[in-house]
């Protein structure tokens, strides 16, 4: 039986939140913050969206389970990437790298344990991790939207964004050590099998002596003793041979 299709709705939503994300991207280092916070906030609020509907409707493709995932990525990793570049941006550098590492290595993580037919599913503690970056990728874009720039609003984006960097960073070590206990778990049960002893059988010529087999006590014996004539053949060619 063939599978839903990959042009349904869910997919669909994907996609244009893909087109979102490309546009955050573009935005950004254009200057025009307030429309790339609104593109943004639409992208990231709507991610729900396209999961619940392929849930409910019966709409889960192959297709969705990893394209959805991977906007995601690009959501959140394009963001933080676009915002480096940005003067006097208080995103760093290496705060970007980590957030685009813990995401490629929880990634190869799901995918080993998945594809050895394990569950790697999506913790409680990676959603909040996530919207806890968004909350900071919004605040920073506040801090170019809105002038004079409050004390508020300033401490409030350095405190989500170091929180996110935070969140990221354990997020990804929890997911590891998980990661580390499924597989070693995995491994426990992969028990390998005992090489098949097959037992030797004897030989019926090579019978052991037993009360049972007579034959094999006595071993090998003459079963057609000579006849008479035999001896008196053997007889005339002793008394030819030569003596001394």
């Amino acid at each position: 039986m063939a599978g839903p299709s990959i042009y349904n709705v869910p997919n669909a939503l994907t996609t244009a939140r893909f087109v979102l994300a490309i546009a955050v991207m573009v935005l950004i280092p254009a200057g025009m913050y307030m429309a790339a916070m609104i593109v943004f906030l639409i992208a990231a609020s709507t991610d729900w969206m396209d999961g619940y509907w392929a849930r409910k409707y019966g709409q889960v493709t192959k297709l969705g389970r990893i394209f959805d995932p991977f906007v995601d990525k690009i959501i959140i990793c394009g963001s933080f990437i676009a915002l480096v570049e940005v003067p006097d941006s208080p995103v760093a550098s290496w705060m970007a790298t980590i957030v685009i590492a813990r995401e490629l290595l929880v990634t190869s993580l799901r995918g080993i344990i998945e594809g050895a037919g394990g569950d790697f599913s999506a913790s409680w503690l990676g959603k909040w991790k996530m919207v806890l970056q968004c909350a900071a990728v919004v605040a920073v874009l506040l801090t170019y939207i809105v002038t004079p720039l409050p004390l508020w609003l300033s401490w409030t984006t350095w405190v989500l964004l170091w929180g996110a960097i935070g969140l990221t960073v354990y997020s990804g070590v929890d997911y590891t050590l998980i990661a580390a206990r499924v597989m070693q778990s995995e491994a426990g049960l992969e028990v390998p099998a005992d090489p098949t002893v097959t037992p030797a059988t004897p030989d019926s010529s090579q019978a052991m002596p037993s009360e049972n087999n007579p034959d094999a006590n006595e071993g090998p014996s003459n079963k057609n003793p000579a006849s008479p004539r035999d001896d008196a053949d053997l007889r005339s060619v002793s008394n030819e041979l030569p003596t001394q």
